[in-house]
């Protein structure tokens, strides 16, 4: 009996015991999760924007990331830096970069950047912005990751239009390009140097030369043709209009090439009569004057005929003042002398001129050909008064 109860008291005694050791070692491990709980520091973590509180053991901001599996690239964003040690209420900016294809002046580059816009990714690659400077997205666009930014810088290159030059802004591109930029259209003949496909560059003249096809019709009068009748019944020396004869006119059609306005070529493609000319006709007298001589104080009268008469004088351009006879005029300028053509009027002849008197057939020229004469006056004056006329002319024997 006395055993019995000693044996259920010490099996109570083990219980308690047990359950006892259990609680402490359930309250030590509560106590020590509390404790490595209250010992984490509380840090502010931005990544991309995003904010989160987060509590951490970690000793530096590396492993901070690396809790949240970061793996920070040299182009991201990220304060404070990786080493800096971790402390209580610490704020932990990251942003990655985003990975660009950006063109520049034709070469292409892979880039990663945190440049919110294609402006700011510009201005960390160092690049100065033109107005005149082709972009392309606009420097406003958002970057987005693996856009193609392409940018080519503006340079001044010479334009030549029509004659015109000036200095434009340019980019990089070919000549026709260049010319749709300019806003310049350009026409079928027009020429251009360089060609078209070439690529514009600083050293560049880009040259429009403006060609135009034109026809341009002119009318021309057409001279009419002196037709000569022999008439027996006119004396011999004289003449007679019949028909009085009428200029034509032709129409000519010219291609015309105009180079910036100017002719600098002409072909005749076609010509049209308008109204064809009419001859002149002119009776000649070949009737001989049989009539008997008539006796004059100064001789007798062998033939008589009409003549066109001009007059000149000693001093007239390209004169010797000498007749061809050898009379110098200007030592007789009173004498009266007539050029006559010898075949008409024999040289040495002495002539009654109607109008001039008496003279001697003392000179010849170039243009007395036929029944023509040319008297002789000492003043110029005299000579312009004569003029031109038709006169009678007396051959004295």
């Amino acid at each position: 009996m006395l055993n019995n109860m000693k044996s259920q008291l010490f099996g109570a005694l083990k219980k308690n015991l047990a359950v006892t050791t259990g609680s402490l070692i359930a309250f030590s491990a509560a106590a020590g999760t509390a404790t490595y709980e209250l010992t984490k520091e509380s840090v502010t973590l931005t990544l991309n924007g995003k904010k989160q509180e987060v509590r951490t053991h970690a000793d530096t901001v590396a492993d901070v990331l690396a809790e949240h599996n970061i793996e920070v690239r040299s182009e991201d964003y990220l304060f404070p830096s990786k080493n800096t040690p971790i402390t209580d209420d610490l704020n932990i900016v990251w942003e990655a970069s985003k990975p660009v294809k950006l063109t520049i002046n034709g070469t292409t580059k892979k880039v990663w950047t945190t440049a919110k816009t294609v402006k700011d990714l510009l201005m960390t690659q160092q690049i100065q912005i033109n107005e005149h400077d082709r972009v392309s997205p606009s420097l406003d666009a958002k970057i987005q990751k693996g856009m193609a930014i392409t940018f080519d810088k503006a340079f001044q290159v010479k334009l030549n239009v029509g004659g015109q030059e000036q200095q434009v802004w340019a980019t990089s591109t070919t000549v026709a390009d260049f010319l749709k930029q300019q806003k310049i259209t350009l026409n079928e003949l027009d020429r251009i140097e360089p060609s078209l496909n070439e690529i514009v560059n600083e050293n560049t003249v880009v040259k429009v030369t403006r060609v135009e096809k034109v026809t341009d019709v002119v009318e021309e009068p057409i001279s009419f043709a002196v037709v000569t009748k022999k008439d027996p019944q006119l004396l011999k020396g004289t003449e007679k209009v019949i028909s009085p004869g009428e200029k034509g006119l032709v129409s000519k059609h010219y291609e015309v090439i105009l180079e910036n306005g100017k002719e600098v070529s002409r072909k005749l493609v076609k010509t049209e009569t308008i109204k064809k000319s009419k001859d002149r006709i002119v009776a000649v007298g070949t009737k001989e004057n049989r009539s008997q001589s008539v006796s004059r104080g100064n001789g007798t009268v062998s033939q008589e005929f009409y003549v066109t008469a001009t007059a000149y004088t000693a001093n007239c351009s390209g004169c010797s003042g000498r007749t061809s006879t050898g009379i110098s005029l200007r030592s007789n300028p009173n004498m009266k002398v007539i050029a006559v053509d010898p075949r008409i009027i024999p040289l040495g002849s002495k002539v009654y001129v109607e109008g001039y008197g008496y003279a001697i057939a003392a000179d010849t020229g170039s243009s007395i050909r036929g029944y023509k004469i040319d008297v002789f006056f000492p003043e110029q004056s005299s000579a312009f008064r004569w003029g031109r006329k038709r006169v009678k002319v007396k051959i004295i024997k």
